[in-house]
């Protein structure tokens, strides 16, 4: 046979091989390598272009371990990898492909007005600009402060977190720096709800407080009798959602500040579901000292996902001293031929810098300008729909929704079923599920928040999914999901010994 023919009858192999796992996996995308098998050695780079041969086997400063004298790389035309990475982006579940509703997470669709703003040639501003030549930059940073005060009924903000977890961080921190100032350093106890976000906890142990952990009354709300019995001089804080985890509002909140407030401590506010009370209620009015804004859950930025976020904080009068510098504010009119309208300052009693500049920039003007085209009738009118949204969805499906009235989301109960396989199987019917297992209150949750975004017909479909599942048997959810790309995984076995490296195999019936 010719060299050839062999080529040919490799080429047939490989694609009979390809073809058998799209069949069996239901949808399967080679990697870049193995669709190249013949690869270009990059490690001798040759000549430079001073004439000397230094190229990848030149001397590197690290350890022999940690380099390598080649990199082999697939070598692939333009249309190849188009379309390899157009298949890959079309098994992925996002924002865009339909309706993500994970309870607490609020997924929410980002407009694309705002990447457009974002993207913006004069939003490309170098933190080491002075201050006259950024007058523009400081003044949407100024104006979102003023925004999110309002918003919130807080005094003063900072924009510096990168995320609402850091944002929590900060918030704590200005919290012990506001006793510490007032010689009430022994306050060593944050007191953290068991339906706040698991977060809440983390932040105050991260904080150096030690966790006192507050039950729930058999409304899923704070039970004052508890709330009375944690309280000391030594609380520090009591850190709270409101509404809570459940979707419930804290009837009593007011008379929790007061209980908080009469010890010495701080009501710390997570602003997790502040999208269920946009243009209708504001933590400062309701007695909270301090907030942090997720600007992904409740502005439409993006989410994260480990990569850039905001998370603002907010305070009343006696904390601002303490916030992150610098700070923007409007410039003094009396100043000696500076003819800046808006400058930055360092707070009195600063924490100091908590991130560089002030904040993720382009992920604040993204918030600005969400904020900025809603208006507050958008925004009244976006938590109305959040909060109808929800109430809509638990009312077709057919699990058991516990608690109620709720806001903008609910937890439904799973019953005898394991809610984790309800929301794999889930992924079978289209949709993505919502957050399992959590708050543990409700015995296997449920978690839900569909969002203002979708409209009825894609709250029927969501609960049609729901509802399918209900009736099924225990071997097909524990088989679920089989239409996806990635079928059954074993989840243990994946967190304790993770693959971090793929190794191609010579021999294709071994792969």
């Amino acid at each position: 046979m010719s060299d050839r023919a062999e080529e040919s009858l490799e080429g047939a192999e490989q694609v009979r091989y390809d073809q058998a796992r799209y069949v069996e996996d239901g949808q399967y995308e080679p990697l870049l390598s193995e669709k190249d098998l013949t690869r270009v050695d990059i490690g001798d780079t040759g000549s430079d272009a001073d004439g000397s041969d230094d190229g990848a086997s030149a001397d590197s400063p690290l350890p022999d371990d940690l380099t390598r004298d080649s990199l082999e790389l697939p070598e692939l035309s333009e249309p190849e990898l188009a379309r390899h990475y157009t298949r890959l982006s079309q098994m992925i579940y996002g924002i865009d492909s339909g309706p993500y509703p994970l309870g607490s997470c609020t997924m929410k669709y980002n407009p694309k007005f705002t990447e457009d703003v974002a993207a913006l040639p004069s939003g490309a501003v170098h933190p080491d600009r002075s201050e006259r030549s950024i007058q523009g930059t400081l003044e949407v940073l100024y104006r979102l402060q003023d925004y999110l005060g309002r918003i919130g009924g807080m005094d003063a903000v900072t924009l510096q977190p990168p995320a609402g977890a850091a944002g929590e961080f900060v918030g704590i921190r200005v919290a012990a720096a506001y006793h510490e100032h007032n010689g009430e350093g022994h306050r060593d106890e944050v007191i953290v709800p068991e339906s706040a976000h698991g977060t809440n906890f983390a932040t105050a142990a991260l904080g150096g407080y030690d966790v006192v952990s507050l039950p729930s009354d058999d409304d899923g709300r704070v039970d004052l009798d508890a709330l009375e019995a944690a309280l000391s001089e030594n609380t520090a804080a009591l850190m709270l959602t409101n509404p809570n985890t459940l979707g419930l509002f804290e009837r009593d909140i007011e008379e929790i500040a007061e209980m908080v407030h009469d010890v010495g401590g701080l009501l710390y506010y997570d602003g997790a579901n502040l999208n269920a009370l946009l243009g209708r209620a504001r933590p400062g009015d309701m007695g909270f000292d301090v907030m942090h804004y997720n600007v992904h859950k409740t502005f439409a930025t993006p989410h994260g996902g480990g990569g850039p976020g905001a998370g603002p904080v907010g305070v009343v009068d006696e904390l601002a001293p303490f916030l992150p510098a610098p700070r923007v504010r409007e410039a003094d009119e009396d100043g000696e031929g500076d003819e800046s309208t808006y400058e930055l300052f360092d707070p009195e009693q600063t924490i100091g810098h908590v991130h560089g500049y002030q904040g993720n920039w382009l992920v604040l003007v993204k918030a600005f300008a969400y904020i900025a085209r809603l208006g507050d009738e958008g925004l009244t009118d976006a938590s109305a729909k959040a909060v109808l949204n929800a109430n809509y969805l638990a009312s077709q499906i057919e699990y058991d929704v516990p608690y109620e009235p709720f806001h903008h989301e609910f937890v439904a109960s799973a019953g005898d079923q394991d809610a984790a396989d309800v929301a794999k199987r889930m992924l079978d019917y289209g949709v993505h599920p919502p957050t399992t297992k959590w708050p543990e209150i409700v015995p296997e949750a449920l978690m839900t928040e569909p969002t203002e975004i979708e409209s009825k017909d894609t709250l029927d479909r969501l609960a049609a999914a729901f509802n399918a599942v209900v009736d099924e048997d225990d071997a097909t959810l524990e088989a679920a999901p089989d239409r996806t790309t990635a079928r059954r995984i074993d989840q243990t076995a994946a967190a304790r010994s993770p693959r971090l490296s793929w190794h191609a195999l010579d021999d294709a019936d071994e792969r």
